[in-house]
């Protein structure tokens, strides 16, 4: 009964979300809203959104292999005024990167709240994935991801937190980066596990991320099995430099609570 309740509610409303992911230094946005109610009834409200996702490879240009910098990431996400970002490959206080809170200092120069998941402890500190928001977040939570023993994979997470938006309304925001491993058994158990996960969120849910897989992949119709990515033919986000394939997407459930209004590779 609480899904349902929920599931009518976001029914009752139009979210224009306009999503941005990548791998490395590429980028992708596009926007959503959902249709009326069952009844035929108009949406009450629009609610109007941007959402990024960016695999910041720990703030380290692939042009500059030993430079850190963090402003160029600030001055990327900027350019796209996004409300919510999914972060990938973020350090904190590890000695690669000068020991510094990639995380914070990226949200503090952007005036965001934020909330980073750590995935392993590296190099004096730690590394995984952030979240950015310019609205009010809360129960953040960070969910480990499986990775078969003895495959040398490493540990995986996803984090989320919940999202309250302009009308008093919340969703739930996660960020991700699956297994780099040329093999998918370590990332068809990890979409599997996020797949649990979103099965028993009763708010509508975006999630967003580095993949590491692509569109014709299992792992990918396993993603589709529980959500809706914004792009059927998605334009590749890797290499940096003319891409060739698409492993990073954004997703949301139900379907019905979102109309995808335009998607974009930056």
């Amino acid at each position: 009964m609480a899904y349902l309740k929920s599931y009518l509610n976001v029914m009752l409303k139009v979210y224009l979300l306009t999503l941005i992911l990548g791998a490395a230094l590429g980028a992708v946005s596009f926007s959503c809203a959902p249709v009326a109610s069952e009844h035929n009834q108009a949406p009450e409200e629009t609610i109007t959104l941007k959402v990024m996702a960016y695999n910041v490879h720990h703030c380290n240009p692939p042009s500059l292999p030993e430079k850190i910098d963090v402003d160029a990431i600030v001055e990327t996400i900027r350019k796209q005024s996004p409300d919510l970002v999914a972060l990938q490959e973020i350090d904190v206080s590890t000695t690669r990167s000068g020991n510094i809170d990639q995380a914070k200092m990226i949200a503090e120069a952007l005036k965001m709240n934020y909330y980073f998941g750590k995935a392993i402890d590296h190099d004096g500190g730690e590394y995984g994935v952030a979240i950015l928001s310019r609205l009010t977040i809360s129960e953040e939570q960070t969910y480990a991801l499986p990775t078969q023993k003895g495959t040398g994979g490493e540990p995986r997470v996803l984090a989320t937190v919940k999202v309250k938006l302009p009308d008093g309304s919340y969703l739930r925001f996660g960020s991700t980066h699956l297994d780099a491993q040329k093999e998918d058994i370590n990332r068809l158990l990890q979409i599997k596990a996020i797949g649990e996960i979103a099965s028993r969120e009763t708010l509508p849910i975006i999630i967003a991320g580095d993949f590491n897989a692509p569109p014709s992949s299992e792992v990918i119709r396993i993603l589709d099995g529980h959500f809706t990515r914004s792009c059927e033919d998605c334009p590749p986000t890797i290499p940096v430099i003319n891409p060739a394939k698409a492993i990073d997407f954004i997703a949301f459930q139900p379907k019905e609570a979102f109309e995808v209004q335009s998607h974009e590779v930056i």
